[in-house]
Formats: structure tokens, C-alpha cells, sequence
């Protein structure tokens, strides 16, 4: 018998308009945003949410939050009906995917997102970094390219989506130069992304130092079900684990193919991507095609749901 897991969205899955029908026709999602809005002094979660403006909603200290409400809130709506066997997320994602597993509660996960994100603006804000989508080289080529931009600055792998779709991170000449020497050894496209920093690189380590201070007050809990960790694709339920891995998670790679494939080596083959848009749902049928992927991203999804 087929196993299933859980998936939850990161950054840049966020579209105005997201969680509004949820909002209006949910006493529970209601709650849940409610309770979210007093945590927010200098904006309205719900008001950018729903309204946005699109420059607003994409700030990375507001994004980061308003995705993370979002997926719990779509979350709570088939937890009592639908378990899974395991959980993860991207980036971000990881966070919802501890909520949902109950290693901590909504009201813990939002204010550890909230300084995450807040530090991450920061961080942006106070270095010069981009990062850059690179298609069509394999993992390994794109690590060993990279070893020839010291030169330049700082570039490391942020995110390792799929076999053949990896995202660079760091200083932007070092990012600009590995641009066109990925084209040059065959990468069918290498492309600067419109974001607000270097994520997940060394450029991020202002961020993680203000957040381990807040995960190091955080009693963490066993979770209900394995979760994979971004930082070594591996799954946890050690409550020390948890900690560290979030703490390593935003100067370290997202490992999405090794999460995957070894989600798939313990014999899960359903996924469920809950959360805005359907990135992920993409990401792991490039990963595996044989896979089976749905997703819950709106208030209209609930209404068909049923779980396999």
C-alpha cells in the first residue's frame, strides 16, 4: 500500500487574492487569521493578502508570513478527515510542515516565520546578492562550475528543486559569472531571478544568528510524523534535530531532489501539496513522473477533496 505525504510551499508561490474565499467561508480559517493579525503591528496580514498591492504582498517580511498562514489555515480545513505518513517543506514551507505535524503550535511557527522573515529583509537590505535559476545542467556540473567563481564571491547552490533545475545564490558578480559560464558548458537557460537577496547562502548569516536566538527558546515537541529536513533531505522526529536543521536551513542548500527520493525509498508515492499555487506538485513530477501529486491551494479545492 502506497504512502502519502504532505508538501508545503515556500517563498514566491504567494498571488493576491490568496486565502480570501478561505476567509470568508471558514469559521476555522477566520480564526486563524484573526489570531494572525494582532501579531502584525506595522501591516495588515489579512488587508495585503486579499488586496494586496502584488510589490507589497512580494516583500520578503510579508510574503514569508502571509504563505505560511495561508497553507495552515488550508491545512487545518482536512487534518481531522486526511494523515499523512510524512511532511515537508520548501524552505519556508518547512515551518507549516512542523505546524501540521504539531512539533509546535500556529501561534510559535508565525512569530518564529515573522522574525525569519524580518531578518531575511534585513539581511537583503544590508548585502548586495542575487540568485539565478540554471536548467539543464546536472547537479554535480553546476557544483564543480561554481568551485572556479571564488574568484568573484561568495555562490553556492541554494536550491536543488530537480535533477536538471538547480538555483544558484550569492554575491551578484559571482552569480552574474556563473550565469555565462553555465550557458558556455551547456545549460539550455541560466536566469537572474527577481528577488530580494541571496537566499540560502553565506549572505544570509546576519539572519541566522537573530533567529537561533529565537529557535533556542522554542520547546519543540516529537512530531506526529516524520518530517524531512531541507538541510539533509533526511527524515527527523528528534526534537534537537528539528532545531539545529532550521537553524542550518537559511545559510544551507533546500535538498528537494534528496527529499523526494528518499521520501519515495521509504515507499511514499502520493503527495499533497497544501498551500498557494502548484510549484512543488511540478518540482516532484521532474523529480519522478511516476509519482502521484494534487494540491489544496484554494477554498474551492475543499469542496472536491477527498483523501486516498
Amino acid at each position: 500500500m502506497s504512502k502519502k505525504a504532505f508538501v508545503f510551499p515556500g517563498q514566491a508561490s504567494q498571488y493576491v487574492g490568496m486565502g480570501e474565499g478561505l476567509y470568508k467561508n471558514s469559521k476555522q480559517a477566520k480564526k486563524i487569521y484573526d489570531q494572525a493579525e494582532d501579531i502584525f503591528d506595522s501591516f495588515s496580514i489579512k488587508e495585503t493578502s486579499f488586496k494586496g498591492p502584488l510589490k507589497k504582498l512580494t516583500e520578503t517580511e510579508v510574503t514569508q508570513p502571509a504563505i505560511f498562514i495561508n497553507s495552515f489555515a488550508l491545512f487545518n480545513e482536512i487534518k481531522d478527515k486526511c494523515q499523512p505518513e510524512a511532511v515537508a517543506g520548501h524552505s519556508l514551507g518547512e515551518y507549516t510542515a512542523l505546524v501540521a505535524a504539531e512539533a509546535m503550535d500556529f501561534e510559535t511557527g508565525l512569530k518564529l516565520v515573522k522574525i525569519r522573515s524580518e531578518q531575511m529583509q534585513k539581511a537583503t537590505e544590508n548585502s548586495s546578492g542575487t540568485m539565478a535559476a540554471i536548467i539543464g545542467l546536472e547537479y554535480e556540473e553546476v557544483k564543480e562550475i561554481l568551485k572556479e567563481m571564488e574568484s568573484y564571491g561568495s555562490c553556492v547552490i541554494a536550491n536543488y528543486n530537480s535533477h536538471k533545475q538547480i538555483v544558484i545564490s550569492g554575491e551578484t558578480p559571482a552569480v552574474q559569472e556563473a550565469m555565462l559560464k553555465m550557458k558556455d558548458k551547456g545549460a539550455r537557460r541560466a536566469i537572474e531571478l527577481s528577488v530580494g537577496g541571496a537566499f540560502h547562502s553565506p549572505l544570509m548569516e546576519s539572519a541566522r544568528a537573530e533567529l537561533k536566538k529565537a529557535l533556542d527558546e522554542i520547546d519543540f515537541k516529537e512530531p506526529l510524523y516524520p518530517i524531512y529536513s531541507n538541510v539533509s533531505g533526511e527524515p527527523t522526529t528528534n526534537p534537537d534535530e528539528i532545531r539545529e536543521n532550521l537553524n542550518q536551513q537559511l545559510t544551507s542548500s533546500v535538498l528537494w531532489v534528496d527529499t523526494i527520493e528518499n521520501m519515495i525509498a521509504n515507499d511514499i508515492s502520493e503527495f499533497l501539496e497544501i498551500g498557494p499555487g502548484k510549484v512543488l506538485q511540478g518540482l516532484i513530477r521532474r523529480i519522478n513522473r511516476d509519482l502521484s501529486t494534487s494540491g489544496i491551494s484554494k477554498y474551492k479545492d475543499l469542496e472536491n477533496f477527498t483523501c486516498k
